[in-house]
C-alpha cells in the first residue's frame, strides 16, 4: 500500500507561480513513476506531467511545456510540480499519482496504468 499526500495548492494571480508536493509513503519499489494529473468540473482528468524514479524521462502534455517543471527526490519520495507563468486555464484540482515499475514510455500518460491516487489539491488563478 502507497500512501500520497499532495500539498502546495492555493489561489494566485496569472503570471504568478505555486510549487505542488506530493509525498509517497508505504512500500515502493526502486523503480516508480510519479505524475501529475488535473481536472476540471465536468471534464475527464487530464495528463500534466510524469517522472520516472531511475530513467531521466519527463513527458509533459504540451498546455505546460515551458511553464511547468516536474522534478523529484527519491530519498524522500517526493515529486514536485513547478508551476510558473500560471493562466487561468489552469485552474483545478491537480491529483498526484503513482505506479510501481518500469518506465512505459507514452503510456505514462494514461491514469489508468496508475495505482494509487493523491487526494488532490486546489489551484486556482484569477485574471
Amino acid at each position: 500500500q502507497v500512501q500520497l499526500v499532495e500539498s502546495g495548492g492555493g489561489l494566485v494571480q496569472a503570471g504568478g507561480s505555486l510549487r505542488l508536493s506530493c509525498a509517497a509513503s508505504g512500500r515502493t519499489s526502486s523503480s516508480y513513476a510519479l505524475a501529475w494529473f488535473r481536472q476540471t468540473p465536468g471534464k475527464e482528468r487530464e495528463f500534466v506531467a510524469a517522472i520516472s524514479s531511475i530513467v531521466d524521462f519527463k513527458p509533459y502534455a504540451d498546455s505546460v511545456k515551458g511553464r511547468f517543471t516536474i522534478s523529484r527526490d527519491n530519498a524522500q519520495k517526493t515529486v514536485y510540480l513547478q508551476m510558473n507563468n500560471l493562466k487561468p486555464e489552469d485552474t483545478a484540482v491537480y491529483y498526484c499519482a503513482f505506479r510501481s515499475g518500469f518506465w512505459m514510455g507514452i503510456r505514462q500518460k494514461e491514469e489508468g496504468i496508475y495505482t494509487y491516487w493523491g487526494q488532490g489539491t486546489q489551484v486556482t488563478v484569477s485574471s
